[in-house]
């Protein structure tokens, strides 16, 4: 009778174990708060875009360099800050548990009554300026112009809340995955 009872116990404490543990978060994205206007929220999402209803608990996550604990119910955590106007939103969450760092950069458009989360891939903050050098280097006529458009597109990013560490953040961070 003891033996059973130990074993019962054995049992039951390992399950609590392992029910204990909490799912990794292995991609997300930004989307519109549907129960909020001018706020986001975060959604945990398989390879393919699909919600992940598993992820539940609190994952600190980094959103334009500040550090913020969201809870995940359903694999959907709200950010409480309000957006004003259009910007940009660097998203960045390390596992806990030594796993990847996975970041990810958005441009909020706000229109009038919702907000448009477009993502930002990390080869399109690569491509322009080296565009622009190339073309520059190749028609020295267009040297100005593209100094212009370069300075528009610095303006534009800095305007938007996008600094010059998080451009970099997010070129080095989409290189790290490629190697």
């Amino acid at each position: 009778m003891k033996k059973l009872f130990l074993l019962f116990c054995l049992i039951l404490t390992a399950s609590t174990f392992a029910l204990a543990d909490t799912s990794p978060i292995t991609h997300f994205k930004i989307a519109e708060n549907p129960y909020e206007q001018n706020q986001v929220s975060v959604v945990v999402t398989d390879t393919l875009n699909n919600t992940l209803d598993n992820v539940n608990g609190d994952y600190v996550f980094t959103i334009n360099g500040f550090e913020d604990t969201l809870k995940f119910t359903s694999g959907v955590a709200f950010y409480k800050h309000k957006i004003d106007k259009s910007t940009f939103l660097y998203a960045r969450h390390v596992d806990e548990n030594g796993g990847a760092t996975l970041s990810s950069l958005y441009y909020v458009y706000k229109s009038e009554s919702k907000l448009v989360p477009i993502h930002i891939s990390w080869m399109w903050l690569l491509i322009i300026p080296l565009s622009l050098v190339l073309i520059a280097y190749l028609f020295k006529r267009f040297i100005i112009i593209a100094i212009v458009i370069f300075c528009i597109f610095v303006y534009f990013n800095y305007h938007n809340n996008l600094s010059i560490p998080i451009f970099f953040q997010s070129i080095f961070d989409g290189l790290k995955h490629i190697f």
